[in-house]
């Protein structure tokens, strides 16, 4: 169980916390599964209106899919913490005019080790998974 907020750690989750911890518990599940069984795997500190707004989120960004089941969904995983943070840092670029500049202010912000892994990532033949 993830704890957090009242009757947990004692402090408040933020939204990008929630969203990798929902992410966790779906991952997690063998199948899929409601937003009631998401709350009560995350604690019962949770609201389930909170749990259906975190769910939404994720749904509109692509990590999770969704199916209908009654009158509410089930909700599958298909993104894990790597992929929601490369769906945040698509959405900041999505959103900058100048792109060029976006990224080549990244770049060179970035440590020299994550520069040698930048590099060697896109060194590699697109689909070319590294061993």
């Amino acid at each position: 169980m993830v704890k957090g907020g009242p009757g947990g750690s004692g402090r408040r989750r933020g939204q990008g916390e929630l969203e990798a911890q929902v992410l966790v518990v779906l991952r997690q599940a063998a199948g899929a599964r409601t937003a009631g069984w998401v709350q009560e795997r995350l604690g019962g500190d949770l609201a389930y209106t909170t749990v259906i707004t975190i769910l939404t989120r994720l749904y509109a960004k692509g990590a999770v899919s969704r199916e209908r089941a009654g009158r509410s969904f089930e909700w599958t995983a298909v993104a894990d913490e790597a992929g929601l943070a490369a769906l945040r840092m698509r959405k900041v670029l999505d959103g900058e005019a100048d792109r060029e500049a976006v990224l080549a202010s990244f770049v060179t912000g970035l440590s020299p080790h994550d520069e040698r892994l930048l590099r060697d990532l896109l060194a590699q033949e697109p689909g070319e998974a590294e061993d």
